[in-house]
C-alpha cells in the first residue's frame, strides 16, 4: 500500500489541471435507454451446477478440476456467440506458483528461563510461506506486538517506528485502528475498511519490514469471518504469482493465530492482551517486545504453474477499440478442511459458480440484444481466492489497453435470499459509475444503498479491485439487505446462515431448492449496467479527491 500511495502521489504531480470531457459529472438523463433481453436462469442453473459438481474438485487453479473448468468455460463462450479474446485464443496464461505446507511442527512460545507453550496446527494457528523454498524454519525468533502492523506517511502512522524486526516474529492485529468507530470519520475511514486493514497488506508491509515471520490475531468481527474460514483458507495448498526472486524478498512464514492463543501467549509475556490491542488503535503507540521466542518447522511441496484466465470478446459495432469489462473468478479452493461428514471438497456454488454462470448468460443476452457501439470483454479470472493473482495479471498485462477500457463490472456471489427492494453498492460514492448504477436500479424499482458492513472491507476483497488501483472505474454491487420477504431480519439471517455454514467450506454446493428470482433480478442490473456504459461515448471517471482518480487522468491523458 505505501508503494501504491507514492504512485498515486507522484501520478497526481503529473496530471494536467486542464479538464476533459471524461471529467465531468455524468448527466444521468442523457444515458442511453436500455431493452433488456430475456436472460436465461436455466443457463444460470446448468452452468453453477456444473461447475460445482464433485468432479471438478472445487476448481483449484492448476488442477484437473481446473482443465475441466476451463474446457467448459469455452465452450459455453461459443455457443453463446463470443470471440476468443485474446488475440485467437481463449485464454490468458497466468504465471503460479503452487506452494503445499506439509509435517508442520506444532508453533512453540518460549520464555526467557526456557519454559514453552505448544500449539496446535490447524485447531490453534495455521502457517504458510511465500518462498519457493523445501523447507521453512523459524527457531527462536524474538516476538514483538506490532499492533496493526501499518506505515501510513500520509496519516502521520507507524506501528514499525524506530523498530529492527529483521529475523523476528511481528504479531499482529486484523482490520485498522478505526474499527470500533460508529461512522466514517476518523485517520483509516472510520468504520469503513482502508486497505491497511487487509491482512494481505500487513503481509506485505512485514515483508518490507524484514521480519522473518508474521502471525496476525484472528478476531472473529474485526476479520468478518470465523476461524473455520480462516483454517480451510490457509491449510492445503496456496497460490502465489511467480516472482523474480523466488519469494525472497518475503518473510519466511506468515500465519494466524487464534486470538485465545494470543491471550495465552500475552500473559505469558506479562502483558495483558486487551489492554495492549486498545493502546494500538491510538497514533503514537510504540511496539511491544514480549520477551519471548517463536519456533515452528514445515516442508514445503512445490511447482511452477500456468493458469489460465478465460476470455471472450464480442466486437463493438461503431467503436470496437473500446472495451467494457465483465469480470469473475471461476476458482475456489478445491480440497478443504473435511466438513463431519468427511466431505472435504470446497464445491464454491455460490462463490463463485454463480458470478462465472453469470458472465455466460449475459454474453447470451449481448449476443441476442446485437452487438452494442462498444466492445464487451468476459473475463473469468483465476486465483481470485489466493489473493486475486488472476485479475492482477490481467490488469497489469492487458490484452486490451486500461487506457482503452471504458471501465466495468465485477460479479461475486450472487444472494440466494431471493429478491431485494435495494442493492448493496460495494465502494458507493466512489466513481461516476454510480450514476449509470442508479439509472440502471431505478428502471427495476430498486434502490442502491452503501454496504451496511464497510468494516468487513469488500472493497478490497474481489477482482475489481485489481482494475481500480490501476485507474479503471470499476462497479461492483450485490442483491440488497432488505428482502421482499422478510426484509432486512430475513437477509441478515441468510447472510450468517451462509457465512456460518457454508462460505469457503463443503457445504457451499448446489441446491435444486434455491430460489432464483433475486439472482436473475440482480443479473439485470449487471446487464443494464454493462449495456449503458457499451452505448455512451462518455468516459466516466473516478469522483474528484478519490485515490485512484490521479491515476486514471494519467492513463487517459496517454490514450
Amino acid at each position: 500500500m505505501r508503494f501504491l500511495t507514492l504512485a498515486l502521489a507522484s501520478a497526481l504531480a503529473l496530471t494536467s489541471a486542464c479538464k476533459q470531457m471524461d471529467d465531468k459529472t455524468v448527466d444521468s438523463a442523457a444515458l442511453p435507454q436500455v431493452e433488456v433481453p430475456e436472460l436465461s436462469e436455466q443457463t444460470m442453473k446448468d452452468v453453477v451446477k456444473e461447475l460445482s459438481l464433485d468432479s471438478y474438485e472445487g476448481r483449484a487453479p492448476g488442477s484437473a478440476g481446473e482443465e475441466k473448468t476451463v474446457a467448459y468455460l469455452i465452450d459455453r463462450f461459443k455457443k453463446a456467440g463470443l470471440e476468443p479474446g485474446n488475440n485467437g485464443s481463449w485464454t490468458q496464461d497466468v504465471p503460479l506458483v503452487e506452494i503445499t505446507a506439509k509435517n508442520v511442527s506444532a508453533l512453540s512460545i518460549a520464555d526467557k528461563s526456557g519454559k514453552a507453550m505448544s500449539f496446535a496446527y490447524g485447531s490453534e494457528f495455521v502457517v504458510g510461506s511465500y518462498r519457493e523454498t523445501p523447507k521453512t524454519k523459524i527457531d527462536q525468533s524474538e516476538m514483538i506486538f506490532v499492533g496493526h502492523g501499518i506505515v501510513a506517511p500520509e496519516k502521520g502512522w507507524n506501528d514499525y517506528e524506530g523498530l529492527d524486526v529483521k529475523g523476528k516474529t511481528v504479531v499482529i492485529m486484523v482490520n485498522d485502528p478505526d474499527f470500533d468507530a460508529t461512522d466514517l470519520k476518523g485517520d483509516f475511514g472510520g468504520k469503513a475498511m482502508t486497505y491497511y486493514g487487509r491482512w494481505t497488506y500487513k503481509f506485505e508491509e512485514a515483508a518490507r519490514q524484514g521480519a522473518a515471520a508474521a502471525l496476525i490475531i484472528h478476531d472473529d468481527a474485526p476479520a468478518a469471518y470465523g476461524w473455520n474460514v480462516v483454517n480451510s483458507s490457509w491449510t492445503g495448498t496456496q497460490f502465489l504469482a511467480q516472482s523474480k526472486d523466488a519469494g525472497a524478498s518475503q518473510t519466511a512464514t506468515n500465519g494466524w493465530i487464534q486470538k485465545d492463543v494470543a491471550r495465552e501467549i500475552f500473559e505469558a509475556a506479562g502483558q495483558d492482551l486487551d489492554k495492549q490491542m486498545a493502546a494500538a488503535k491510538k497514533k503514537g503507540f510504540k511496539a511491544v517486545p514480549l520477551g519471548l521466542k517463536a519456533s515452528l518447522s514445515f516442508d514445503n511441496d512445490i511447482a511452477r504453474k500456468a493458469s489460465k484466465n478465460v476470455v471472450g470478446v464480442l466486437k463493438g459495432a461503431k467503436r470496437p477499440d473500446e472495451y467494457v469489462l465483465y469480470t469473475a473468478h471461476w476458482d475456489h479452493l478445491g480440497r478443504c478442511t473435511a466438513a463431519a461428514d468427511g466431505d472435504d471438497i470446497c464445491n464454491g456454488a455460490v462463490d463463485n459458480a454463480t458470478g462465472t454462470a453469470a458472465l455466460v448468460a449475459l454474453a447470451e443476452g449481448f449476443k441476442k440484444a446485437g452487438a452494442p457501439d462498444r466492445s464487451i470483454v468476459f473475463l473469468a479470472v483465476t486465483a481470485e481466492e489466493s489473493g486475486l493473482l488472476g485479475s492482477k495479471y490481467y490488469a497489469e498485462n492487458p490484452i486490451y489497453p486500461l487506457s482503452q477500457t471504458v471501465g466495468g463490472v465485477n460479479m461475486d456471489a450472487f444472494s440466494m435470499a431471493g429478491p431485494a427492494k435495494n442493492l448493496t453498492v460495494i465502494g458507493k460514492g466512489k466513481s461516476q459509475l454510480d450514476d449509470y448504477l442508479n439509472a440502471a436500479a431505478k428502471a427495476e424499482g430498486r434502490t442502491p444503498e452503501m454496504e451496511p458492513t464497510p468494516e468487513k472491507g469488500f472493497y478490497y476483497r474481489s477482482d475489481h479491485f485489481s482494475f481500480a488501483k490501476l485507474g479503471v472505474p470499476m462497479v461492483y454491487f450485490e442483491g440488497g439487505d432488505d428482502l421482499v420477504k422478510g426484509g432486512k431480519e430475513a437477509a441478515k439471517a441468510a447472510a450468517e446462515d451462509y457465512e456460518k455454514n457454508r462460505y469457503h467450506a463443503p457445504g457451499d454446493e448446489y441446491d435444486e431448492s434455491w430460489d432464483w428470482s433475486g439472482v436473475m433480478a440482480d443479473l439485470r442490473l449487471y446487464y443494464r449496467v454493462g449495456r449503458m456504459l457499451a452505448m455512451t461515448v462518455a468516459w466516466p471517471n473516478w469522483n474528484e479527491g478519490d485515490e485512484f482518480r490521479a491515476i486514471r487522468d494519467k492513463s487517459r491523458e496517454g490514450k
